[in-house]
């Protein structure tokens, strides 16, 4: 596999180095209104390729 540069790099090599080796993204946000929580939320997303949690999997098992 071709070492990643950024000067070589395309929105596709960049999306398929994502997906091979997966991505968490976590977050939150609380919208409130003279001090009183109104809104919460949470958010947890993995992006991987299906073989990567595949090997994931077994790694763990």
């Amino acid at each position: 596999m071709k070492e990643f540069t950024p000067a070589d790099a395309s929105l596709l090599e960049l999306v398929d180095r994502l997906l091979h080796k997966g991505v968490v993204l976590a977050g939150e946000a609380t919208i409130s209104v003279a001090g009183v929580d109104l809104i919460y939320l949470g958010l947890n997303v993995v992006l991987a390729a299906v073989e990567t949690l595949e090997r994931a999997e077994r790694r763990a098992s």
